[in-house]
Formats: structure tokens, C-alpha cells, sequence
């Protein structure tokens, strides 16, 4: 049984997608359902989801929690709430009575439109990542490498939450460089309480650098670096579909990301592609 730890769904007549702008984009501004995903998925052996928020707005939890319970494929869901309101733990347990709501397994924030490379420090996003725990939830960090330090010192004051880093952090894969991202990476893979996802590097890569297939050159270095900091007990698959089909096709990232591990063993790739997600999510 394979896990898909990241993929996103929305439909552009009941809410848009503000995100999606510009000709690079343009590919993705359609709708993207679980009608669309689930054969996809079937195909690859992918049994289980978890669905992911994708903009600040508080009516689209409901809707992926209530998604969740009519569809097998997901087994859990991290959605949005304001962090900073004061009623944030009152709203975390009105979500978890919703219809599908034991589905809700831990919340994000679009941490990497903060202008503030601190955000995550302030006191008042303090007291909801606190109220994220006491919910026995985890929390999905979606941030670039300059907001890596501070992703860190949250994690250390927050040692009973759960920090799952997105997307490696979002390493400058075109350009090649590594640091300060990998020096980023290391310090937060030091703290017990934060994991990884092997996803959304694709998306990060210069397509005019590769013509075809899966570019493994590019990614290698970066997926050694998480390999390394966190081992593939704090690693997961993600496809971070749709959004990946800007650069490659599902089967392509399901296919590609295992041939971006192959020195692991039969227990450490079902860690990655199954255990971690299993575990942390609760699912």
C-alpha cells in the first residue's frame, strides 16, 4: 500500500484559486477534482491520501473534510484556520464535530507569502501552534529556505507539536545552489518533532535544462540532503498533484521519486512511500 502524502483538489465555480496567475500557471487554472485524481492514483497503487489546503479561507475545511468522507482515497486532510485568532482552539473542535471530521489531521498556513521572516515566532501564531498540539495535531510548514531559521526555533519551543516541512522547504533547484537551504534543512532535521516530504521538486526544477523524461540529476543532490538529515523514517512521498503536472505527469513523480532513493531497503522504502505518513498522520 502506497500513501500519496500531498495533493490538492479544487473547483474554480465555487471558489478561485487567486493563486493561479500568469502564463507559467495557466496550464493548472481548471478545476482538478477527485474524480480526476482517484483513477490516477488506483493505477499507481496509491490507496490513501491526505488532502491539503490550498488558500487561507476558512469555508474550504469543511468542504475537504466532508470530501473526505465520501471519498476511500483520503484518509486524512490538513487544512487552514487563523493560527492568530483567539478563539483558534474553540474553532479546531468545532472542525473535529463536523461531518468527516476526524479526518482533520493537521493544519497550514501559507507561511512563504509572510513578508515577516518570523511569522511563525509571533506570539499570537505561537498560542495557536500551541492550540495545533493540544488538538493532537501536527503542523504542515509551507516556507522558503530564508524562513528555514525560524521554522526551527518554532519547532524547539514546540517540541510536543509535530512540524512536517513541505517540499524540502523549496530549494532553488534550477539554480543549482544548496546553501543556505541545506544548513536550513540540517538544523531543523536535528529536532526529534519535524519531518520531511519528498515532494513539489519537480515544480522547482528549469525544464529547459532536461527536454524529457524525470530530471534525477537536478533532483539527486536535494533528495540526498533530506535523505541524510532526517533518515526515511521522517520522510514521505508527496505528489503535490495537481500542481505537479506543470512540470511532469502523476505516474512520473510516483515513479521518479522512487528512483531518487534507490540505495534504501525494502523496510526503509515502505517508510517513505507508506510508514511515515501512516504514523505521523494518524491515519
Amino acid at each position: 500500500m502506497t500513501v500519496d502524502a500531498h495533493h490538492h483538489v479544487w473547483d474554480l465555480s465555487v471558489r478561485d484559486q487567486d493563486w493561479i496567475t500568469g502564463p507559467e500557471l495557466q496550464p493548472i487554472r481548471r478545476d482538478f477534482t477527485m474524480a480526476d485524481l482517484e483513477p490516477e492514483a488506483r493505477a499507481l497503487g496509491i490507496d490513501r491520501s491526505v488532502l491539503v489546503q490550498t488558500i487561507t479561507v476558512a469555508e474550504e475545511t469543511p468542504e475537504f473534510l466532508a470530501l473526505a468522507e465520501r471519498h476511500e482515497l483520503i484518509a486524512g486532510v490538513v487544512g487552514w484556520t487563523d493560527l492568530t485568532s483567539p478563539g483558534v482552539s474553540d474553532e479546531l473542535a468545532r472542525l473535529r464535530e463536523l461531518p468527516g471530521g476526524p479526518y482533520l489531521k493537521g493544519i497550514r498556513h501559507q507561511v512563504q507569502g509572510e513578508p515577516d521572516p518570523e511569522w511563525l515566532l509571533r506570539p499570537d501564531v505561537r498560542r495557536g501552534l500551541e492550540a495545533v498540539a493540544a488538538a493532537g495535531l501536527v503542523y504542515d510548514l509551507v516556507v522558503l529556505p530564508h524562513q528555514l531559521p525560524a521554522c526551527v526555533k518554532a519547532a524547539a519551543a514546540l517540541p510536543g507539536l509535530t512540524f512536517v516541512l513541505d517540499h524540502l522547504g523549496k530549494p532553488p533547484i534550477a539554480s543549482g545552489e544548496r546553501e543556505p537551504w541545506a544548513s536550513g534543512i540540517r538544523a531543523l532535521a536535528e529536532l526529534p518533532n519535524t519531518v520531511c516530504k519528498l515532494s513539489g521538486m519537480v515544480t522547482e526544477t528549469d525544464p529547459g535544462k532536461w527536454r524529457s523524461g524525470w530530471p534525477t540529476g537536478e533532483l539527486r543532490p536535494y533528495a540526498d540532503t533530506v535523505l541524510d538529515a532526517f533518515g526515511p523514517g521522517r520522510l514521505m512521498f508527496g505528489s503535490d498533484w495537481p500542481v505537479c503536472t506543470l512540470a511532469a505527469t502523476y505516474a512520473e513523480v510516483a515513479h521518479g521519486t522512487g528512483e531518487l532513493v534507490p540505495g534504501l531497503g525494502v523496510d526503509e522504502k515502505k517508510d517513505v512511500f507508506e510508514g511515515t505518513a501512516t504514523r505521523v498522520y494518524g491515519l
